[in-house]
């Protein structure tokens, strides 16, 4: 068979990812404080696009321009013979206030004077930072009695110390590192340990214990034989088996796992670095008689606008060809961003009107009420592809007359009743929590029973679904959950 190259025409449609649809789909699944780090880049890249003074500011600019005439008119129509007499009388307490002013704006570490309060540093800016661990472990270090060596073994050995307080480099390597004898390393890091926080520079969880049952005076105890012997044991309860291999009693066993219960696992937790996690909510929800109300949450997001200078020059004939398309690119970019915006908004506000007509028993009357709902029965409710709601539900928060709650927390599968209907999963999750919380601590209760008690309220669950909620609610088994004291 021959074979020949030839040309055809042929006709195809496919779908062209541009640029601008790009930023748009990705402008839709930011957060609210991601966005405002977008639109503060594009506002310094673009100079065409700038933003504009919201209705409030310019009232309140008004209303203090305002007042600024009315007390200019009012000192105006002031006898002069009465000003002078106020200020022959109230002269000392005149500078007095004048010198407290003065005080107030001055800023004692830099020397300079702030005229009004704009002009100030934030309180925040003020603030000393927070001690980590490793400064505390630094200071108590240079302030103990130690020679230049074993100050120099010290640092290596803070050094190698993480935020929860253990030790992750061994003595060989320390010592290697300083150039000492490992036995040298081995007594400074016994040092250390008897340092604030008590169970500091352990080496795993058992050192870490008994560093903390030795300070509290334990050697030789039940306690100290436990945790050098059992914490395995321990850790799956099996109270019987330690007090018999130890040759005591077990209320002996139990006591020193109260005990042991009581100690820190992670002694550098309390000097932790890490920052607090804020949650700001997207959309607010109120209820205005027997409707609900839907307000997007727009603090912070600036006004924006193009530059009607620049817009109003284009096309003039005032600039090169070449300035003309950098003005027309970035008008063109400063659109679709405003554009993307603003369908970003209707999206999201058109996705929990229709959460709410959903979810509206949720809304009145709690978690219980809380319906099975799929990103599908959304999209067909407002007209838009499943990925859409996909993105917009992807950290947005709605703050309602419930709580605070994630979009895609409205979002799950269902389970069916003896009564034919369904009931969502974050219910049955809701319920079993509730069920362990009142259980008796001493007699756990079973999956296999909590599974029947469920099935009792007219849900039909399986004894391995309650295990997958509990296990997703970080609830321990029966056996794990059980206390005896």
């Amino acid at each position: 068979m021959a074979m020949e190259m030839r040309q055809q025409l042929k006709m195809s449609q496919q779908l062209v990812m541009t640029p601008q649809l790009q930023q748009a789909i990705k402008l839709l699944q930011l957060t609210r404080l991601e966005l405002q780090d977008v639109v503060r880049q594009e506002l310094e890249e673009n100079p065409l696009l700038e933003e504009t003074a919201e209705a409030e500011d310019i009232r309140e600019t008004e209303d203090i321009r305002e007042t600024e005439q009315l007390e200019a008119a009012e000192k105006e129509a002031e006898p002069e013979v009465q000003r002078e007499e106020f200020h022959e009388v109230e002269a000392g307490e005149d500078t007095l206030r004048d010198w407290d002013s003065y005080l107030d704006g001055y800023n004692y570490s830099s020397g300079e004077q702030y005229s009004g309060e704009d002009d100030r540093p934030s309180f925040e800016n003020l603030l000393t930072r927070k001690g980590t661990l490793i400064d505390h472990l630094l200071w108590q270090l240079h302030m103990g009695p130690f020679s230049g060596d074993e100050v120099h073994i010290g640092e290596e050995i803070i050094g190698n110390i993480d935020e929860s307080g253990y030790l992750r480099a061994s003595l060989p390597e320390i010592a290697q590192s300083c150039s000492v004898a490992e036995e040298a390393a081995q007594v400074v890091l016994e040092r250390i340990q008897e340092f604030d926080p008590t169970g500091v520079a352990a080496r795993d969880l058992r050192e870490c214990l008994l560093i903390q049952a030795r300070f509290m005076g334990m050697e030789g105890s039940v306690v100290e034989r436990v945790l050098l012997s059992h914490l395995n044991d321990l850790e799956t309860r099996k109270y019987k088996q330690i007090a018999k291999a130890l040759g005591v009693d077990i209320s002996q066993v139990l006591m020193a796992a109260k005990i042991i219960a009581g100690f820190d696992p992670r002694p550098g937790r309390v000097y932790g670095t890490e920052e607090v996690q804020y949650i700001s909510a997207d959309i607010f929800v109120y209820k205005v008689g027997d409707e609900y109300l839907v307000m997007l949450n727009e603090e912070g997001l600036p006004n924006l606008k193009v530059n009607p200078f620049y817009a109003e020059a284009r096309g003039t004939g005032s600039m090169d060809s070449r300035a003309e398309e950098y003005v027309s690119e970035k008008i063109r970019s400063a659109q679709w961003l405003i554009k993307s915006i603003q369908q970003r908004q209707r999206t999201i506000y058109k996705v929990a009107k229709s959460i709410i007509r959903f979810q509206r028993e949720f809304l009145d009357q709690g978690i219980e009420y809380l319906r099975p709902l799929v990103l599908r029965d959304v999209a067909d409710d407002i007209g838009m592809h499943e990925s859409t709601i996909s993105r917009v539900t992807t950290n947005k928060y709605m703050q309602t007359p419930q709580g605070l709650f994630e979009l895609k927390y409205f979002f799950n599968s269902g389970l069916s009743t003896s009564e034919g209907d369904f009931v969502a999963s974050e219910s049955v999750k809701n319920r079993i929590r509730e069920i362990i919380e009142k259980e008796d601590s001493k007699k756990p209760l079973s999956d296999q029973k909590i599974a029947e008690m469920l099935s009792g309220e007219t849900v039909n669950i399986a004894r391995r679904t309650v295990t997958k909620y509990r296990e997703i609610l970080r609830l321990g088994s029966s056996s794990e959950r059980k206390r005896h004291f």
